[in-house]
């Protein structure tokens, strides 16, 4: 087996757990002292940074939703000087508030050591082409994966998304070895490398796949059609980006980079801290960012911990992958999507809130369509009318969304309701 930092990975119970008290003791009070939020709810909780002396006392501190980061854009949460920063990254937003990220460089340093454990944990060496399809810019997965793979020091091909002709003919010609993108991408890659008849000139051996839902089953083609073992990888923008846990070649679950993030289980009812092995809603926290150091941070996503002994040595707790969401969120195409969002377009527009999001998966790739009543004042037979609406909402949701649905106009009253209420999503995706 081989490990990136294997002091690390292979740490004792004992300890991570010190190890983890320290840096969360450093870190609490560096919050309170930088970060209004911090400082006020610890105070309404009548909690002080000295009453953190280890983990224990992790859930004597207020947890904190997203809602809250949106509503401090976007310097609310900065806990460093913008001298010190060097890096900002985004999420896709939501009713145009986005939370931004910020990374000092010691930050995007532990970040591109999280997103290099990862890549080792695939069989990565110096040796490897690393083949990085996510996207850049404001999108952690490009960023993230890149650091990564210059931190192991493979050769890093820093392709972005789209452009499937380049990114075969890069893949043939440098001969890359392991590939980074969505798992949906890497479906419709394998897909049109077979088309294109180039599948004996692919020297993959393994993929990084993250950023959105996928299923066992969907692992398995996308292993048999590239030849590849497919990894799982998970992060959020808010915690750092992909890499706060890791597939290992066991493949039955992430291992959490347990030296940077704390995470938790908790009621997402009650807010109950929940025991190992129990399903409730993920929560991290940051112990060693500087910029940006978020603490029981809601993820809104449902799964489990388990400390089961795994056999690649490491001993880095798991967490299985998600189960679903506590909220309305939708990931489509690997893009965070809010049923509000939809609302808060169509309102503007002068339609009544009366719609329908169907999401699919056809060959791989999510279909994604929102359907909008009409009132019977806007109702019209004419073709060439309906077509400028729904154009018209298609450019303001893609502005809004940054991902592209077919819109559709329904006639009036024409979407089923249930006791009054009308179905916002149907989710047809088998993940």
């Amino acid at each position: 087996m081989s490990y990136y930092q294997a002091e690390i990975e292979r740490a004792s119970y004992e300890t991570m757990r010190e190890l983890q008290g320290e840096r969360l003791v450093k870190t609490v009070k560096h919050a309170y002292d930088n970060i209004a939020y911090y400082r006020e709810k610890m105070k309404e909780k009548g909690v002080e940074p000295g009453d953190i002396r280890s983990v224990d006392d992790l859930r004597k501190l207020p947890l904190l939703s997203k809602e809250y980061l949106r509503d401090a854009y976007p310097y609310g949460f900065l806990a460093r000087p913008l001298s010190e920063c060097v890096r900002i990254q985004s999420t896709s937003g939501t009713t145009g508030k986005r939370v931004v990220a910020f990374y000092t460089q010691h930050d995007i340093d532990l970040w591109d050591e999280c997103c290099a454990r990862a890549i080792v944990a695939a069989g990565g060496t110096n040796e490897d082409v690393v083949h990085v399809s996510y996207g850049y810019g404001l999108f952690t997965g490009g960023p993230g994966l890149n650091g990564g793979s210059h931190k192991v020091g493979s050769l890093t091909l820093p392709m972005s998304s789209g452009n499937t002709e380049r990114q075969i003919q890069f893949m043939v010609d440098l001969e890359s070895t392991i590939l980074c993108c969505t798992p949906s991408y890497a479906a419709f890659l394998a897909e049109s490398i077979q088309s294109m008849g180039v599948r004996d000139q692919i020297k993959l051996k393994a993929g990084i796949f993250g950023a959105e839902a996928w299923s066992e089953e969907m692992r398995r083609d996308i292993e048999k059609n590239l030849g590849i073992r497919a990894y799982d990888i998970y992060g959020l923008t808010e915690i750092s980006g992909p890499g706060v846990s890791f597939e290992c070649a066991e493949q039955t679950g992430m291992h959490v980079n347990e030296d940077h993030f704390i995470p938790e289980i908790i009621d997402p009812d009650t807010g109950e801290v929940l025991p190992l092995g129990e399903k409730g809603e993920l929560v991290f926290s940051c112990i060693t960012k500087e910029a940006f150091p978020l603490l029981r941070y809601r993820t809104r996503d449902i799964c489990v911990l388990t400390r089961e002994k795994c056999s690649c040595g490491r001993t880095l707790v798991k967490m299985f992958k998600p189960m679903g969401r506590s909220d309305d969120m939708l990931i489509i195409r690997g893009v965070n999507v809010f049923p509000s969002q939809i609302e808060t377009v169509l309102m503007n527009a002068g339609y009544p809130a009366n719609y329908q999001i169907i999401v699919d998966r056809v060959n791989y790739t999510d279909t994604f369509e929102v359907q909008v009543e009409m009132t019977p004042e806007m109702f019209s037979d004419e073709v060439k009318e309906l077509s400028e609406r729904e154009n018209e909402l298609l450019t303001s949701m893609r502005a809004m969304l940054g991902i592209s649905p077919k819109v559709t106009l329904v006639n009036p009253r024409s979407i089923a309701r249930s006791e009054g209420k009308a179905v916002r999503v149907i989710d047809k995706r088998k993940i």
